[in-house]
This record gives structure tokens, C-alpha cells and sequence, in this order.
């Protein structure tokens, strides 16, 4: 059940507007970087691509929020998680738990493994590797996104 590709990289930066700007300025990437708030999980995320991988700059709104725990408890801003695509996040998690692995609780929702997310279905997994959080995603099908959207009332 291995990972499909990387369907983002999520770095902890302190301002995601500045982090999207040195991003234009100094790789010329990220001219077409949306910039987003999400209430619920109290971030701010800059969203663009370099080649097929989504790059996601988040900044905490409060302090102590999740970013902003973790740049405080390492020191410097960087890369948060790799997000993962596999094709069965159920058995994807199985075979992760099986090899050692433990199921971490989302930060924003407070679950602990498969749950629904705007994109897909989600869950992080323990230990770390190398101080990058690992997570799982069983991305929609456009029928499964409509669906998610006519529940949410989107």
C-alpha cells in the first residue's frame, strides 16, 4: 500500500505572505500562490505548485497554534509534513500500524486516524521521520467531492 506521490510539502513559516514573496523574488515561483485563512484551524496557508507538488506555507493566527508550537519548539521555521496520496487510507494505516507505526491526532479536528478533510480522507502517523510529520491521504474522486461539498454546504 505505498504512497502514489506527494500531494503537498507543508512548511511552518511565520508570515505567509513574506515566505510567499521571497518565493517570487528569489526562485521566481509562486506567481500564482493563492492565500488562504482557514478559521477552523486557525492557519494561514499560501498555496502554489513547483512542478507536480503542492507547497504549503502555514502561519499560525494565534500564537501557540500549531505552526507556530512547532517553529517556537525547534527554533527556525521549515518543513512541517509531507502529505502522502495512497490509494486505501484504511489499509495504507493497517500496514503502517503493522510495521511499527501509531496513529497521531489531527491538531486541528482532534482525531486519531482516517477522518474527512476538504480534500480527502486524512491521518498522521508516529514516530516523526528526520522532524517531519507524516501524513496520509486518500484523495476524492470528483464524485466524492461533490458529495463532501453538498454535505459542508459549499
Amino acid at each position: 500500500m505505498g504512497a502514489k506521490y506527494i500531494k503537498h510539502m507543508a512548511f511552518a513559516v511565520k508570515d505567509a505572505k513574506k515566505a510567499v514573496q521571497q518565493y517570487q523574488q528569489f526562485l521566481g515561483t509562486a506567481i500564482d500562490a493563492e492565500i488562504k485563512d482557514f478559521e477552523k484551524s486557525r492557519n494561514r496557508v499560501a498555496i502554489f505548485n513547483v512542478g507536480e507538488v503542492e507547497y504549503q506555507l502555514c502561519q499560525s493566527l494565534d500564537e501557540g497554534g500549531r505552526f507556530d508550537a512547532w517553529i517556537k519548539a525547534r527554533g527556525y521555521e521549515g518543513l512541517h509534513h509531507i502529505c502522502y496520496a495512497v490509494d486505501d487510507i484504511d489499509a495504507a494505516l493497517e500496514e503502517a500500524v503493522a510495521n511499527g507505526a501509531t496513529l497521531k491526532e489531527c491538531v486541528a479536528c482532534k482525531v486519531k486516524g482516517s477522518h474527512v478533510h476538504p480534500e480527502g480522507w486524512v491521518a498522521f502517523l508516529e514516530p516523526e521521520i528526520g522532524g517531519i510529520e507524516l501524513e496520509l491521504m486518500q484523495v476524492y474522486t470528483e464524485e466524492e467531492l461533490e458529495k463532501y461539498r453538498q454535505v459542508q454546504g459549499i
